[in-house]
């Protein structure tokens, strides 16, 4: 009887074990790239905001519309070029159908104050109730 333990003892049984490492390594890879590329999707434009203790953004319920100024002077809404005429008649329409549409004004640092107030005006102009200028936490 012991003889018959031995030659099933013996016998190989396949093996269906996967080697995982080259998947690991794979998943590690991905994820460091989405974490890379994930900043520079949401931004957009880069831009250098200033520094200060801020509260919460008015985007609670809605998509928030930003206008990023960046340290040519170029306006950009929604990530596109625009100009200061063409702002004003976009966020009249917009404030025309919804007062409560929020937008954020996003200003390099590096700008001087009046190139940021002349868009600030034009967001005031169009009697937009929900503005904030975006900075980034100290």
């Amino acid at each position: 009887m012991s003889l018959v333990r031995r030659r099933h003892s013996r016998v190989e049984k396949p093996n269906a074990a996967v080697d995982m490492t080259s998947l690991i390594d794979l998943t590690f890879l991905l994820l460091v790239t989405f974490i890379v590329t994930l900043p520079a999707l949401e931004q957009g434009i880069s831009i250098m905001l200033p520094q200060a203790k801020t509260d919460q953004l008015p985007t609670k319920d809605k998509k928030a519309n930003v206008v990023t100024i960046d340290k040519d002077n170029k306006i950009f809404f929604k990530d596109k070029p625009i100009t200061l005429e063409e702002l004003e008649a976009t966020l009249m329409k917009m404030a025309a159908e919804d007062p409560e549409v929020p937008v954020l004004v996003r200003g390099d640092e590096r700008l001087d104050y009046g190139s940021v107030m002349n868009v600030v005006k034009v967001v005031y102009k169009c009697e937009v109730r929900r503005m904030a200028l975006v900075t980034v936490e100290k």
